[in-house]
């Protein structure tokens, strides 16, 4: 179905629902899951905080195989029907064995379908828009976090109480019925959806083009771009769709550094939290409810930046590009993290300051994250070539899968302790920040790319 240049077509409200309700069910898992690791399952606490982050770095390595199979094979309709049949099947493994086993083989299925979908959701949003509604594309990416973040709010902070109050099955069972919500509301909107259908196998694709350019230059080495030998085998828009790979790619590399630090809001920051005086104003929070500042912070940050202030610089004659709001969040990041120290400084001083004190930290990280992660979904199927918007929505997926895989191996390693584990990362997240602006400054974007409606 069609709708004006200034509407949204109608089938959006089915997708976003979808979307809204999926992440309750995916944030609301995970708020309790270092807890549940911690406390329930007794595991020590920096062996917690590595698998939360083996977890998280799961649910952002399975989009790959998410994103090829829409793009060569199914198409993105049916990868997230079918891979969310078998993420419901892992609520429901969690909630009924309350065993290692039974988390274990829970948290991998929902890693395949959480992670599988991923990809594909963001860019069947995209599919919905005529090339003539670019505003409104760039605005849905906002709408869009902004409903994840409503599911991540309500989720973080009614879960925590769930597992206080009634133990891990209830706990773990209503994420699981959230799931179950958001396949139905996906589904009901089936006959609307514009479904661009998968390319099928394809000879010249991103893998044949690099093999052949290896393969060809290394028999003779030649003058410009080393993809440019896979010419001979492959068309130019092939090659060209490549080159296009490869620099965003380079975009895509230097933001592992902040996926290294933001996913700590829901392990080190919330294991931080139990040792910090958590009565608020008379009342009692959990640890994990504090989490819940993140995504409401969200919800007020997304429509005061898109509906005020870039408006404002943009009358004033100021645009600032999807790579200048990335930059700007990455160093924002930064200071999460030294705020972050600088509380962890008077823990291990001996104090019990109010949980309050990690306000600042919430307010630096999401302010770092609707600049970067917002953004970047709208500059990954922007600057995606047509027949590769799945496959780049996952490659940016795996940027979050590497930076959770840092932060186990240093939790693991159980090296850096109190202060130092967070000055390391506030120096990490410097140098991430630096080489970012760097690329940054080097990268040219191209025109918005937008799928053309059958």
């Amino acid at each position: 179905m069609s709708a004006g240049p200034d509407r949204y077509p109608p089938q959006i409200k089915f997708i976003v629902g979808n979307e809204g309700c999926e992440r309750f069910s995916f944030y609301g898992m995970r708020s309790i899951l270092t807890v549940y690791m911690a406390q329930w399952l007794a595991l020590p606490e920096h062996e917690a905080e590595a698998n939360y982050h083996l977890f998280v770095m799961a649910c952002y390595l399975t989009p790959l195989a998410g994103g090829w199979l829409a793009d060569r094979l199914w198409g993105r309709y049916r990868v997230i029907l079918w891979l969310s049949l078998g993420y419901v099947a892992g609520h429901a493994t969690i909630a009924a064995f309350e065993t290692r086993w039974g988390l274990l083989a829970g948290l991998t299925l929902i890693a395949l379908g959480s992670g599988g979908i991923k990809p594909c959701v963001s860019a069947f949003v995209g599919d919905q828009f005529h090339p003539e509604q670019k505003k409104l594309l760039e605005r849905v990416y906002g709408l869009f976090y902004w409903m994840v973040n409503l599911g991540s709010f309500g989720s973080t902070l009614l879960i925590p109480v769930l597992l206080a109050s009634f133990g891990p099955r209830v706990a773990f069972a209503v994420p699981g019925l959230l799931m179950v919500a958001a396949l139905a509301l996906f589904v009901v909107g089936r006959r609307r959806y514009v479904q661009v259908p998968p390319t099928g196998p394809n000879p010249h694709a991103f893998t044949k083009v690099v093999a052949s350019a290896l393969r060809r230059r290394a028999k003779a080495p030649a003058a410009g771009s080393w993809l440019d030998a896979a010419r001979a085998d492959h068309p130019a828009e092939a090659v060209e769709g490549a080159q296009a790979v490869f620099r965003i790619m380079g975009v895509f590399a230097a933001v592992t550094a902040f996926w290294a630090l933001f996913d700590q809001h829901g392990a080190s920051w919330v294991l931080q939290a139990r040792r910090m005086d958590l009565v608020v104003f008379g009342h009692a929070f959990q640890a994990s409810q504090l989490a819940a500042l993140n995504p409401l912070m969200v919800l007020l940050l997304i429509p005061l930046l898109q509906r005020v202030v870039f408006p404002l610089l943009e009358r004033a004659g100021v645009r600032v590009t999807p790579l200048g709001k990335m930059t700007l969040g990455m160093f924002l990041t930064v200071l999460s993290f030294a705020a972050a120290a600088l509380v962890e400084v008077a823990l291990a001083g001996g104090a019990r300051p109010s949980a309050l004190w990690q306000v600042p930290q919430y307010v630096f990280l999401t302010s770092g994250e609707v600049l970067v992660s917002v953004t970047g979904l709208e500059f990954s199927y922007t600057q995606a070539p047509r027949t590769m918007k799945s496959t780049i929505m996952s490659i940016w997926m795996v940027t979050v899968a590497l930076g959770n895989f840092l932060t186990a191996a240093v939790s693991a390693v159980n090296r850096f302790q109190g202060p130092s584990y967070f000055w390391f990362f506030t120096a990490l997240m410097l140098a991430g920040a630096v080489g970012f602006a760097v690329v940054a400054r080097r990268y040219r974007a191209v025109g918005v790319a937008v799928e053309p409606s059958p």
